[in-house]
């Protein structure tokens, strides 16, 4: 069967304003295509879109037959009573349903069973023919399997992180031609998100995903495409390459606009000049200027970004946190053992860890909240400490956004200037409808924003971040690390998110097991580098695949003798060396034309046109550059 996947002109709305107008994607096997965009710019709607829950207003969608397609959502259900195996199985539909059913009686010996029970096992039986049912239940296994999962364990009780690995499960029982991931790192520690990568880059499968962790980016993504005031950008670059791209695109359409917004404005004192100029004046230039007009009138400006500020506070004393020899558990289980760590005015700490390791317990601890069961804590003097919560617990769901920030006020007071609080929420991106929304209303990038408002109208010297990057997009991000490196106060941040912790934060502490904490001076790559080397299974596997094929390779070396090239071969590598000339030179006419910035202002099929010419060319590079090697002697 064909890979097929087209979509034509697509246009679609909730009712109001186009989500997208006119979008064309067309998508190639073994793509892993990183959809980026500003949050509410359109992203999972697209997803919903390709996946077939939503139907566009106009357009065509264009699959292959029998194309499967499966999604992972970014929510993670709490789930029902069931097995892994049951949830797993449902990827499969009605057939895996009964399957899972079948596989859950068929756990007891049959003189366990009951009449009712043997009844139900002999019907079901009969819906599946026994080759099919035995089929399906091998792809379930082998599926579970795969990912290191327990069939037998109850969904949930499992963790956010574990959870996300069985719906990933689930997603690839079906074995899908096309894969759509939304968040999937969300929730997941650095551990998970390692092991995440290293499937995704293993498996060849061709993906679609949206995540706000721009290291998954950077590893994952061979073609970025961009949702942006409801058009599609085809960028057809990797991550690093985008970012200097659209940097270059975003300075020619200000420089662009700019020259229109001048004409425009001179065009207009031209048409309200005098009674002389409006006798004489030419009506192909007032058609003109009409045409301006509407043009300037459907122009759909970018979002705007989040407007950062810290409260000022007053200065802590230099030391502010002191904690000696701590040691905590939880029902006999050491969360804490023997732990130390002093905080100085100014440090900005990460803190990292597997999910459940005691991330937020240590937190609790050094603000306060929770005394150790061994160990001493000294809290430094007159600090203020503002609290981001993962959780989301200091937001009232059935309050709104206004009333969650300034506590039933109508003005907030920020840094000593008395601002309403409808104007200090559009500093977040909030507009008057959705800051009168109640809480439970909003999505998951709103209510971290309203967090992020709500803990930035209070002042403070030691600000305490966990998890504060899920649901952010990358501007937001950006803006709050700059916000976060210029802080002079100090910082405690639980991260899961790799550049975060790269740009912000000056040292970390690693939970490493058994309720060891150890510190490293810097983030995240450098205590990559600093820390124990302790090869997963999966590496300990790659390496004995990579030792066997060595040793496959000297094998075949020692006996084959070396040969003489044909006729046909002599004159194949004769002329190799000019066609590999002649390549890169096409490539480098591409890439300098490329790194123009009007190159970007082209319609989107010149740019993919020309996208997909330089890839052409690198591949029939690759190629001359392997066959060299194979004929030279």
């Amino acid at each position: 069967m064909a890979f097929r996947l087209r979509l034509q002109n697509i246009t679609f709305s909730y009712g109001g304003a186009n989500i997208l107008e006119d979008v064309t994607l067309q998508v190639q096997p073994g793509e892993r295509i990183g959809l980026m965009g500003r949050n509410g710019a359109g992203k999972s709607t697209l997803m919903k879109l390709i996946h077939g829950d939503l139907q566009p207003d106009g357009g065509e969608i264009d699959r292959a037959p029998g194309m499967r397609i499966a999604r992972l959502a970014q929510e993670v259900p709490d789930g029902a009573d069931h097995t892994v195996f049951d949830e797993v199985a449902g990827g499969l539909g009605e057939q895996g349903t009964i399957v899972a059913r079948i596989h859950a009686l068929t756990g007891h010996s049959p003189t366990e069973m009951s009449a009712a029970d043997q009844k139900e096992l002999h019907k079901l039986q009969h819906a599946l023919d026994t080759e099919s049912g035995w089929k399906l239940q091998q792809q379930i296994e082998s599926v579970i399997e795969r990912m290191s999962l327990d069939p037998a364990a109850r969904f949930e009780s499992l963790s956010s992180g574990m959870k996300r690995r069985v719906l990933l499960a689930r997603a690839l029982v079906c074995d899908p031609e096309i894969l759509l991931l939304d968040e999937p790192t969300n929730h997941l520690d650095i551990e998970a998100i390692d092991w995440l990568e290293e499937f995704l880059l293993r498996s060849g499968l061709t993906l679609i995903f949206i995540t706000h962790d721009r290291m998954f980016l950077q590893r994952l993504a061979n073609r970025i495409v961009e949702v942006d005031r409801a058009r599609l950008f085809d960028w057809t670059c990797t991550y690093d390459m985008f970012l200097i791209r659209k940097a270059a695109a975003l300075e020619n359409e200000a420089q662009q606009e700019a020259l229109f917004d001048q004409k425009l404005a001179e065009e207009e004192v031209w048409i309200r000049t005098g009674v002389k100029a409006r006798r004489t004046r030419n009506e192909g230039r007032v058609r003109a200027l009409e045409r301006m007009r509407e043009e300037r009138m459907a122009r759909r400006s970018g979002t705007g970004n989040v407007k950062l500020m810290t409260q000022d506070a007053e200065r802590s004393g230099n030391l502010v946190i002191d904690a000696r020899d701590i040691s905590h558990d939880f029902g006999g289980q050491p969360i804490l053992s023997h732990v130390s760590a002093t905080l100085f005015r100014g440090d900005k700490v990460g803190i990292m860890g597997p999910n459940g390791t005691g991330k937020t317990t240590l937190l609790r601890i050094l603000l306060g909240e929770l005394k150790p069961q061994s160990g001493t804590v000294r809290i430094g003097t007159n600090l203020q400490v503002a609290y981001f919560d993962q959780l989301r617990a200091q937001l009232d769901e059935e309050k709104s956004a206004i009333e969650n920030v300034a506590d039933g006020n109508d003005t907030v007071l920020i840094n000593g200037q008395s601002r309403h609080v409808l104007g200090y929420l559009r500093d977040f991106l909030f507009s008057g409808e959705r800051a009168r929304s109640l809480v439970r209303y909003l999505s998951g990038g709103e209510r971290n924003r309203l967090l992020l408002a709500r803990m930035f109208a209070r002042p403070a010297n030691l600000l305490v971040l966990d998890e504060p990057t899920n649901d952010l997009d990358a501007e937001t991000l950006e803006l709050l690390e700059e916000l976060l490196v210029e802080f002079k106060g100090t910082l405690l941040i639980v991260s899961h998110d790799r550049t975060f912790l790269n740009n912000v934060v000056t040292s970390t502490l690693v939970f490493e097991g058994d309720g060891i904490v150890k510190e490293y001076a810097g983030g995240y790559d450098d205590w990559v580098r600093a820390r124990p080397v302790k090869p997963s299974s999966a590496q300990i596997e790659k390496d004995r695949t990579a030792v066997a094929l060595a040793n496959s390779a000297k094998a075949t070396v020692a006996a084959d003798q070396p040969r003489k090239l044909t006729f046909k071969e002599q004159k194949e590598l004769e002329k190799l060396p000019q066609l590999i000339e002649k390549l890169e030179a096409a490539q480098a006419e591409l890439h300098q034309r490329m790194s123009e910035p009007s190159f970007y202002q082209q319609p989107a099929t010149e740019i993919t046109k020309v996208s997909q010419q330089l890839q052409s060319i690198e591949e029939q590079l690759q190629s001359g550059y392997t066959r060299w090697e194979e004929l030279e002697p």
